[in-house]
């Protein structure tokens, strides 16, 4: 019984970190990560879709979700003003079938 309950537990915390619903909040103290918008694609870590629903963020797969609660959101980020202060490099496209990860070595950070 314990081991079914370790388990289970295991597998929602490993579920909900596959998730990509973020909140941008108002100081680099809150942020679990800082973001810098790049002007095109080929400079991105992750080419970014922004989708409609929370449904539709599921995966690490750069379709992100913005939560207008910090409770609801995996990821809490800011935008930095400077390339060298951020965690991560984004762009934001307009079709959901660009999103994708370029720097796989980064992915992590979004777990």
């Amino acid at each position: 019984m314990k081991r079914n309950i370790l388990l289970m537990t295991l597998f929602l915390i490993a579920f909900r970190g596959m998730s990509q619903k973020v909140y941008i909040v108002d100081y680099h103290s809150q942020a679990d990560l800082k973001i810098y918008i790049v002007e095109y694609a080929s400079q991105a870590d992750l080419i970014v879709y922004k989708v409609k629903y929370d449904t539709q963020a599921k995966g690490n797969k750069g379709k992100w979700y913005f939560t207008d609660y910090r409770t609801d959101a995996d990821k809490k980020i800011i935008f930095t003003k400077h390339k060298d202060e951020a965690d991560l490099k984004v762009y934001f496209t307009k079709y959901p079938t660009d999103a994708k990860w370029l720097k796989n070595s980064k992915k992590h950070l979004m777990y």
